[in-house]
């Protein structure tokens, strides 16, 4: 099975609850589509199907990319970690002139294209890591990256060069446990549905922020 085939076969077409406008492939359940995951790789321990879910960083960044389509319009866009490319799709909808979407599984990379041609909009998606690079992007985006305490430390070293270079960086996160305390700048604020499976309650208070130099 390829992945396009396995995301159809184990997602629904939904709409995330903060951006009815765009529809994803997306499953109901986190457990059985991990365990699909690891009997179609025949592999166990494999990451957790971050693609499968509209988490709730990325669904206020699009939510904010959609209500202010001026952050991104004619812009050349980097969406990092996309996951299921819900910020990617957002900027493309929004007017970017090119978005290009990073992640680090192929069946992320395999949905992005899949959710893209869902909603109309050309997205590029890659595996190639881009964390030290430069191309030049006019916006960067960041949806939910502040898991892991060397990651973040990572990547936000990262951001805040493309923020110097005069990049517009922009990242969603609902309070998670490495969140920088510095260099940030609140933007927006949403008060996005989740669901227990991925959040420890329903509601998560989720926040927008520009990253600074």
């Amino acid at each position: 099975m390829t992945p396009d085939e396995f995301i159809r076969a184990n997602t629904q077409l939904l709409a995330p609850p903060h951006t009815p406008e765009i529809r994803l492939h997306l499953a109901t359940e986190l457990v059985p589509i991990w365990q699909k995951t690891e009997e179609e790789l025949a592999a166990i321990g494999v990451p957790p199907p971050f693609w499968a879910f509209a988490w709730a960083g990325g669904q206020a960044l699009a939510r904010y990319l959609l209500d202010h389509g001026d952050s991104v319009r004619g812009r050349l866009v980097l969406d990092f970690a996309s996951g299921s490319g819900l910020s990617a799709i957002a900027a493309a909808k929004a007017g970017a002139a090119q978005v290009l979407a990073t992640e680090i599984d192929p069946f992320a990379i395999a949905a992005i294209g899949l959710n893209a041609a869902v909603n109309g909009v050309s997205v590029e998606a890659t595996l190639e890591d881009m964390i030290g690079r430069d191309a030049g992007w006019d916006t960067v985006l960041a949806g939910d990256v502040c898991y892991e305490r060397e990651m973040s430390a990572r990547v936000f070293a990262w951001l805040r060069a493309l923020a110097r270079r005069g990049a517009l960086v922009l990242m969603g996160d609902p309070g998670r446990n490495y969140l920088p305390s510095s260099n940030l700048v609140e933007i927006a604020v949403y008060d996005v549905q989740t669901t227990r499976e991925l959040e420890d309650r329903e509601v998560r208070r989720t926040k927008v922020w520009q990253i600074l130099p």
